[in-house]
């Protein structure tokens, strides 16, 4: 462990804990998106004629971390990978593996839950899926909807939100470690991270910034409700905490507080987003209050989740191995690590189709929801590995490694 004293550069061993969360994240939007499909607020895709409230309060409490923790991690890999290739092969890098599927996924899979809400919204509606492709295709370029340039009455780039910021805060980013006077940013980083260990709580003061994005700059519910700039901070801060070891030992010390924190935090929050016409933007006392408890119950949840879940030294184990020479646990784990982004790319079309049929049915909520989650997560993951994973063309438009 570090001392106070030392400034050590970030370590670039590779965090299981790190891939597990993305894992989940992922994943857990399957649960997410087809929870949505029965909650009462929300413009859904596709809604279900029998809601409940229920939804609108669980997803709130996965809304307010589970996004921004994937930015955190993807700005922690960024470094890592800016330092070991340089700038130029980097935005190489992430132009292939972001820009390809973001590209392919707009064109191939975007209209079919645009074309299912069309259908859904209005049974009389007989327009066949190909005589609407030319609407979703009708665009035009608005400069004040940075980074979402492309809008049109149909157009969306849906889910795919996550891929356009990522590689957005990427090129955004990647110059900075030239531009930026080394020895002066290294002082700076160095008396941050002693400052961070040595005193407690120091690393939670950012959940003011966050309260103060969230309550005076607003939400935006398209983007899992935060703000879209709110999500570079949380970026920046992945790249920030990778440079010193010594602000991921804090991480893990102050993990405890942070988590008590975000969940009271959460809960305070609760009462006005559930009672404000427009929580996202509404600015009476009220809402503007309660956005600010969100936007700090997101920081500190953020810092609790992965410190609470770090354990150094332990690693999965690298090298030769064959996959025989692995155990189930680890097999699956590299599995679904490599199938992360192809997965995100892949789930809401499906979700959306499915819930399409299954909002037919004469049901309860909770046998359509299990049925929906089963078939869609069944789904998923044969899409992923019978026309994803198998040849070199489809993991290379999938940002996959080939």
């Amino acid at each position: 462990m570090a001392t106070p004293t030392q400034s050590p550069s970030g370590s670039s061993e590779r965090r299981p804990e790190l891939d597990a969360i993305r894992m989940l994240v992922v994943i857990g939007l399957i649960f997410f998106h087809s929870a949505l499909v029965f909650a009462t607020e929300g413009d859904f895709y596709v809604t279900n004629s029998e809601t409940t409230e229920v939804v609108t309060v669980i997803a709130g409490f996965g809304v307010v971390w589970a996004m921004p923790l994937l930015f955190l991690i993807s700005g922690l890999g960024a470094w890592h990978s800016l330092r070991r290739r340089g700038e130029g092969a980097f935005v190489a890098e992430r132009l292939l593996r972001l820009g390809v599927p973001l590209l392919l996924a707009t064109v191939v899979l975007n209209p079919l839950p645009q074309w299912l809400r069309q259908r859904s919204s209005d049974p009389d509606d007989k327009e066949s899926y190909l005589d609407f492709l030319p609407h979703f295709f009708d665009v035009h370029v608005e400069l004040d909807e940075f980074p979402f340039l492309i809008q049109g009455q149909y157009f969306e780039t849906g889910h795919l939100w996550f891929v356009v910021l990522l590689l957005t805060f990427s090129l955004m980013l990647a110059p900075l470690p030239r531009r930026l006077p080394h020895e002066p940013a290294r002082r700076a980083l160095d008396r941050l991270a002693a400052a961070t260990l040595l005193r407690r709580g120091v690393l939670l003061i950012p959940a003011l910034l966050f309260a103060a994005i969230c309550a005076f700059v607003g939400m935006e519910e398209d983007y899992a409700g935060w703000h879209r700039w709110s999500y570079l901070l949380f970026f920046a801060a992945g790249f920030l905490l990778a440079a010193d070891a010594r602000l991921r030992t804090a991480m893990r010390r102050e993990a405890p507080l942070a988590a008590c924190l975000g969940v009271l935090l959460f809960i305070a929050a609760a009462p006005g987003f559930t009672t404000a016409d427009d929580p996202f933007t509404q600015t009476t006392p009220s809402a503007v209050v309660s956005r600010a408890l969100f936007g700090a119950a997101g920081w500190c949840l953020v810092v609790a989740v992965p410190g609470l879940l770090d354990r150094p030294g332990r690693r999965l184990p690298q090298g030769p191995e064959t996959s025989a020479d692995r155990t189930p646990r680890q097999r699956v784990h590299g599995y679904l690590a490599a199938a992360v982004l192809p997965l995100y790319v892949l789930h809401q079309p499906i979700v959306v189709a499915v819930a399409y049929v299954v909002v037919g049915w004469s049901a309860p909520i909770a046998v359509e929801y299990v049925a929906l989650v089963a078939m869609s997560l069944a789904l998923t993951l044969v899409a992923y590995e019978l026309l994803v994973r198998r040849t070199r063309v489809t993991r290379f438009l999938f940002g996959m490694r080939t």
